[in-house]
């Protein structure tokens, strides 16, 4: 690899080219002005973090042993006294409120799905940008959400009869009319501002009139009718030139609901970014959203398509003036969390930290929206999440991070906004104090199921054998976690300011289900939640319009704080429960399956998140998240005894053999057996092997060597 020496730092000559060539022209920073700051910010926050990841280890090393001296049943109060006495816990300050300024509404007022992709990928980077608006009419129609899936490649009339009358029905509870029902309506017009329509039962309009926000084409006989319910907009389209609204009695061909309200770019656990060539793409691809000029060129059809960002949406609002709406979702960027370092920069012949090069130069990118007229953020601000913190040092280390960041690149302070992840057991411990840390700059908590699952069993490691891991969210720990990540959202002022979130639909083809089980995440209080896709998005859409969520929010606050620190603490242990030989080897399989399934195709292929089959064949979207948990509760069994390494070994070659038979259609792929001796099926036995080793338990250093070994190789 190409290098050159810039401000003492050794640099890949690919990402200087992309820094100099690409990022900084337009961005008002010279070349000389970015690598000086870029160093200022290695020589200081480099030490730091290294500081930061060491106490990790040493908090870490401390309950390992305290749990050696204090086998079997877990004493609450003594292991809390313990966990305040090491730093773990620190001690709670004041009340307070945040005072993040200038957040877009649709993460301050508009509560909606969050759509997470890999920036790597510009197909799906756009696809997911372009998700802010949905086909209801097309989500019902090829998904299990009617209860059944689509048979056949031609239409077929009936099914198209059952997704009308479900979105018809959806219509009627999201904007009723003041009598009758969207079934039966034959007409539709506009008059004095005001929508009318016409059916069986005589001429009448919306049951709250305020909902009319616009309309497209003649008054008398509109192309498209824009309506709102608790913020969020549906548009109803009119066409009885098309096979559905000319068999239709007002001419509706399609409901359109506005979807993904933001999107979460993500260069974290969705990607494999292991070299300054996968950085370069990353950042280019974030670099193009925010510049608006990212396209890609496909084959669909038979034809060749490209995909560019879609336009905002126009129409003409009820007193007859120009009126529009946002045709993308607002988007986010996840950068790299504090642990992994990225050979594309070294220093003194070591790598830097690549959080410190995200830092710099995803911000740098995002710049370039601040100067457009109609780009991501119509108040100015750039929106970064930051994944894995681990308490509140962490939290203050990026706030400040990121003030020099906007002192390089010359930003108003606080321009950077960040969303805490709170994924990590110290972190949902401190919350409170994690966001007075950045209180400036919060803009976004959430919960992670997979990851907070992860650091339970690895930070518990030396208490005992876990339970299944499908047993995890039945437990204490779990709901009270959920319960006080919005508690403490609340009283610390983020209704207004910044999101409270939930986390990920891992099954995109479990679309029926997704409906009935996904309203729990509005009704819990959290203004958004994680989907796996832009239909998924769709249909998700529609709970927001049944709960409000601001609502839901001001009443829960008015209950009290829920999920007490004693159920946050209580492990998760199967306390001497004997598993059978068929249960142990069901969870063996299950979990060895997900692990093979996602670590093949992330170092043969180069893929951070795919859908794969599980052991029943039902594709779930695994990143590194579920690669974790999957790791680190195998290796909590082996740990403890309950397998031994031979039965490891036995599982991971005998689910190997299936995860090669799943993907048997693939020309790119590479069978891990009969000879087991490839990176991938070696990366997948080191996770579990070596994982009580593994910092926090993270995939990342076993990956990213991996794969790097791999990229040599060829």
């Amino acid at each position: 690899m190409d290098r050159v020496s810039l401000n003492g730092l050794d640099v890949a000559s690919t990402y200087k080219d992309f820094v100099e060539q690409h990022a900084l022209p337009g961005s008002g920073i010279s070349a000389d002005e970015f690598w000086a700051g870029l160093a200022r910010l290695v020589s200081e926050f480099g030490p730091r973090r290294a500081a930061l990841l060491a106490k990790r280890d040493d908090l870490q090393a401390q309950i390992d042993a305290w749990h050696g001296a204090n086998p079997g049943a877990i004493d609450a109060e003594a292991y809390k006294s313990f966990l305040s006495e090491i730093g773990y816990l620190v001690e709670q300050g004041a009340d307070f409120s945040i005072e993040t300024e200038n957040v877009d509404p649709e993460i301050a007022a508009v509560p909606g799905p969050q759509l997470v992709v890999p920036v790597m990928n510009a197909r799906y980077a756009l696809n997911a940008a372009n998700a802010r608006w949905g086909s209801l009419y097309d989500a019902l129609y090829g998904t299990d959400a009617l209860g059944d899936k689509a048979s056949g490649k031609g239409y077929d009339p009936e099914r198209g009869s059952r997704v009308i009358m479900w979105a018809k029905d959806f219509l009627d509870k999201s904007a009723p009319l003041a009598g009758g029902s969207w079934g039966v309506v034959s007409s539709v017009s506009i008059r004095n501002g005001a929508l009318f329509v016409d059916g069986p039962v005589g001429e009448t309009g919306l049951a709250d009139p305020s909902q009319f926000v616009g309309f497209n084409g003649a008054a008398d006989a509109p192309d498209e009718v824009f309506l709102s319910k608790n913020g969020l907009m549906v548009d109803i389209v009119f066409d009885r030139n098309s096979e559905i609204g000319g068999s239709d009695p007002a001419g509706i061909s399609d409901v359109i609901l506005e979807s993904a309200m933001t999107a979460i770019m993500d260069c974290e656990d969705s990607v494999a970014a292991v070299d300054a060539e996968d950085k370069v793409l990353t950042y280019s691809n974030w670099l193009g959203l925010m510049k608006g000029d990212l396209e890609e060129t496909l084959e669909k059809g038979g034809k060749t398509v490209t995909r560019v960002l879609n336009q905002d949406v126009g129409f003409t609002t009820p007193d007859g003036a120009k009126g529009g709406h946002k045709g993308r979702a607002l988007m986010l960027v996840r950068n790299v969390g504090l642990l992994m370092s990225n050979p594309a920069i070294l220093i003194d012949g070591e790598e830097i930290a690549e959080c410190i090069m995200d830092a710099l130069t995803t911000v740098l990118c995002a710049s370039h929206d601040l100067k457009r007229e109609s780009g991501n953020s119509v108040h100015g601000s750039i929106y970064v999440v930051e994944p894995k913190l681990h308490g509140p040092e962490e939290v203050a280390m990026v706030n400040e991070m990121m003030g020099q960041v906007e002192d390089i690149l010359g930003l108003p302070r606080h321009t950077v906004k960040i969303g805490i992840m709170d994924e990590e057991r110290r972190t949902t411990v401190n919350l409170k104090e994690c966001i007075r840390a950045a209180k400036h700059r919060v803009a976004f908590i959430n919960t992670g199921f997979l990851d907070r699952t992860g650091d339970e069993i690895h930070t518990s490691m030396n208490a005992g054998a876990m339970i299944r891991k499908g047993e995890m969210k039945a437990t204490p720990w779990i709901a009270a976690y959920e319960d006080q990540n919005v508690d403490v959202g609340l009283a610390c002022g983020l209704p207004g300011r910044a999101q409270i979130g939930k986390g990920m639909w891992a099954a995109p083809d479990l679309m029926g289900n997704m409906l009935k089980e996904k309203i729990g995440h509005p009704q819990s209080g959290a203004n958004t939640a994680w989907v796996p896709s832009p239909t998924a998005a769709t249909l998700h859409a529609t709970h927001y319009h049944e709960v409000d969520v601001l609502a839901r929010q001001s009443e829960i606050a008015k209950g009290g704080a829920r999920g007490s620190l004693d159920d946050i603490l209580s492990v998760p242990l199967a306390d001497g429960h004997n598993w059978s030989e068929d249960e142990i080897a069901s969870e063996l399989e299950n979990n060895a399956q997900g692990i093979l399934g996602y670590v093949v195709r992330w170092v043969d292929q180069g893929v951070g998140c795919s859908k794969v089959p599980d052991i029943n064949n039902v594709g779930l979207m695994e990143d590194r998240a579920t690669c974790r948990i999957s790791a680190q509760h195998m290796a909590n069994w082996l740990h403890h005894g309950v397998v031994s390494e031979d039965q490891i070994m036995g599982v991971m070659k005998k689910m190997a053999a299936v995860v090669d038979g799943q993907n048997a259609g693939d020309a790119a792929y590479t069978p891990m057996a009969p000879s087991f001796d490839g990176q991938a099926f070696q990366a997948a036995c080191e996770l579990v092997i070596k994982g009580v080793a593994q910092p926090s338990g993270y995939t990342e250093p076993v990956l990213h060597a991996r794969r790097l070994l791999l990229k040599a190789e060829s």
